[in-house]
């Protein structure tokens, strides 16, 4: 690279995220880069710091707004949507919003972080009252200044405006003399009514799409530290396994390492650079102790799942009389579903960079919690909450994975060995898939009971799935939600839970419990509906159709059956599926299109009716909704993880080989618009599209999908 600047010509070497910041030409072209100094930096060098109304909302001299966003941004478009609710109470002026991470502090709740689709349904409330708070008390330092009634006074786009006058003043002229004054209470502050809403329910740009292009967004794998070691560690490659011996000597004589150290989960090669690292990894010599897992196998554990599902197991849900209603019924239906373990994948392979000195301990990482971050490093490094900063960067891609924290553990581990010097632990692609915290696996037998018209009078479930972690009265509510939060008119129940000790780790996967149960739930509801040849929507129209409750859940259904065409002609060769569901506060409706050809299927549309109640940002939505359909179609048709041996044998994309390009179908995204209470919309569309596919096969072939992903034997 060329660059020119006040000092002359020089030449310059770039990476690739500098080359970028540049700008690219075409290959074989000459670049020439003027440099000048960043804006941001600019600015920190010509304003005075921002005054601070409230945990939210900071106001700088030139008028700036930043916005403090508290919540993990990871793709899902958090930054946006919370903005979009401080900035609608706070009047700003859209295009002068900057945002910032904050660390992690009681001021934005017991546990930071963005999980469970809770971003905007936590913050709903919390952020527009801040905004409103914040545009309170630049309306009374106003006031004070013209010496006039706050009634006087309204904020309008970044200024306070003197209704009697019609005088202005900028929030920037306001903001020092509003920080002196007390936060008004949140019950003095009346809220605007929806239909005074401005960009709540609109469709905005991203405002971190800009940064994200020319590079100046900072990733987990963009930090780098003075003086910091990059750090690669080989794992045991049995679950539960543990260092029994190492010879690092060969290892140590590689160029560029620095240093070998063993922790709890293994040992670290430290290097001068990731590459280094990991070439010094390769060079380990390490004798493991597997433990009692080392001849699990995807087999031995379908089996032990399978043996469990005979035995009674916990009660997860009972009504009525199952066993009497299920001897009377007309017809008995019976399956068997099964679902496999799957891995988050996200894009950006796990980072994170700790620094441990004896009395602090900073980390720079993309999580999803920063809360748990902290309590991570703090049981490591025995040092209190207030000497551990979290600096919280973008996530390229989560799904739940960055949940947790163990990741992040191992570079405190490997910080606190070489206490003083910074290090930055890498996973590759092959760490990430095979020492994953996986979505379970599960196994789960069904039987209804059916009436003289066809109408089920009895359904009873064994679900036998790893425990997330967390059980009441022997059921972990999150390996049975989908099947026994269910609100079909079915009034004898008998569900049962078993956890089998597996020995894999499991943590919360995009939909949770619902990325697999809602397969189980609505393919065997069209098998109802198939035992008596019922058309699949008109069954479940009328079992939704007694509880006035289910109005959403049936006006979803109404709109995408009506938007697919359900029940009019296909092309040739085509079919229809449906399914449904009420995913953390979220109806979902979808009706997949599908073909069969040469044993492969093929997903030609989806259209998708959503009602999560208040939209924040419409363009966000559509999005979500996008995106999980992808997810889901992956896990219909392509992946899953097996193992053998105790050992993970999908190593990466050729592997566990998620939906491609070519493969996406059109997707149609019907949002319904109404008032009600946000739902979360990260996870409402994941579960849904794999039921709407399977039924779709059913229709098209008579083969029912009881297991996934779909095979060409499942077809023939």
């Amino acid at each position: 690279m060329i660059s020119v600047s006040p000092k002359g010509v020089t030449t310059k070497k770039v990476d690739r995220r500098t080359f970028l910041k540049a700008g690219g030409t075409a290959a074989g072209g000459l670049m020439l880069g003027f440099y000048l100094p960043e804006k941001s930096a600019l600015a920190a060098q010509t304003a005075a710091t921002p005054a601070k109304l409230n945990a939210f909302v900071r106001i700088g001299a030139d008028d700036s707004v930043t916005l403090m966003i508290h919540k993990s941004e990871m793709g899902q478009g958090t930054v946006t949507s919370l903005s979009m609710l401080l900035a609608e109470e706070l009047e700003c002026d859209w295009k002068r919003i900057r945002n910032e991470f904050p660390p992690v502090s009681p001021e934005y709740g017991a546990m930071m972080g963005a999980y469970g689709s809770l971003s905007i349904r936590t913050s709903w409330q919390q952020c527009r009252q801040a905004g409103a708070q914040a545009r309170e008390m630049l309306i009374s330092a106003a006031a004070q200044k013209w010496g006039v009634d706050k009634s006087k006074c309204k904020a309008e786009n970044n200024s306070i405006v003197n209704t009697a006058t019609n005088a202005k003043l900028s929030y920037g002229s306001l903001a020092d003399a509003a920080a002196k004054l007390p936060v008004p209470a949140a019950n003095s502050i009346k809220l605007k009514d929806a239909s005074q809403y401005r960009l709540i329910g609109t469709s905005m740009k991203r405002l971190d799409t800009a940064s994200k292009v020319n590079g100046k967004a900072t990733f987990g794998l963009d930090i780098k530290r003075p003086g910091m070691l990059y750090a690669s560690l080989e794992r045991c490659p049995v679950f539960g396994g543990k260092v029994a011996s190492f010879d690092a000597t060969q290892a140590k004589a590689m160029p560029g390492v620095k240093n070998v150290v063993q922790i709890s989960n293994g040992v670290a090669v430290l290097a001068d650079n990731t590459w280094a690292a990991a070439q010094g990894r390769k060079g380990l010599t390490i004798k493991w102790d597997e433990g009692s897992r080392a001849n699990t196998s995807t087999a031995s554990l379908k089996q032990m799942f399978a043996d469990l599902a005979q035995k009674p197991g916990a009660s997860a849900r009972k009504s009525g009389d199952a066993a009497a209603a299920m001897a009377g019924a007309a017809h008995k239906l019976e399956a068997v579903y099964e679902a496999p373990y799957l891995s988050h994948a996200p894009m950006e392979p796990l980072n994170c960079v700790a620094h441990v000195t004896d009395d602090s301990c900073e980390i720079w990482v993309g999580t999803q919690i920063q809360s748990v971050a902290q309590q991570t490093a703090a049981q490591i490094t025995k040092l209190p909450a207030n000497k551990i900063t979290i600096h919280t960067e973008f996530l390229g891609g989560g799904f739940g994975r960055r949940g947790g924290a163990d990741f992040i553990g191992e570079a405190v581990e490997i910080a606190n060995a070489v206490k003083g010097t910074p290090v930055k632990l890498t996973w590759t692609r092959e760490d990430d898939l095979q020492h994953d915290t996986y979505r379970p696996a599960s196994y789960t037998k069904f039987a209804a009971g059916l009436d003289t018209d066809g109408m089920p009078v009895a359904f009873t479930g064994t679900v036998v799935c790893p425990s997330f972690g967390g059980l009441r009265n022997g059921v972990d509510s999150t390996g049975v939600e989908g099947i026994v939060t269910h609100t079909y008119d079915i009034p004898n129940h008998d569900i049962q839970y078993h956890p089998p000790d597996a020995g894999i780790p499991v943590s919360y996967w995009r939909s949770v419990g619902f990325s697999q149960n809602c397969f189980f739930m609505e393919s065997f509801l069209d098998e109802m509906a198939a035992a008596t040849k019922k058309d699949p929507v008109e069954f479940r129209r009328r079992l939704l159709s007694k509880d006035p409750k289910n109005a959403r859940y049936l006006n979803v259904l109404n709109v995408a059956a009506d938007k697919a065409g359900w029940g009019k002609p296909l092309p040739a060769g085509h079919f229809h599926g449906v399914a449904l569901v009420n995913n953390l506060g979220s109806f979902n409706a979808q009706v997949a299109e599908v073909s069969i050809d040469k044993g492969k299927v093929k997903v030609h549309r989806v259209v998708c009716a959503v009602d999560c109640g208040q939209i924040v940002n419409k363009a966000g939505v559509q999005q979500q909704m996008e995106s999980g359909i992808v997810y889901g179609l992956s896990t219909a048709l392509k992946i899953g993880i097996t193992l053998d041996k105790g050992r993970v044998q999908q190593t990466n994309f050729n592997t566990y080989d998620p939906l491609r390009i070519d493969e996406m179908p059109v997707v149609e995204v019907h949002m319904v618009e109404n008032h009600e209470a946000p739902g979360g919309i990260g996870e409402a569309s994941t579960p849904t599209i794999v039921p709407a596919v399977a039924n779709a096969v059913f229709a098209a072939t008579g083969k029912r999908i009881r297991s996934l992903p779909i095979k060409a034997a499942d077809l023939a």
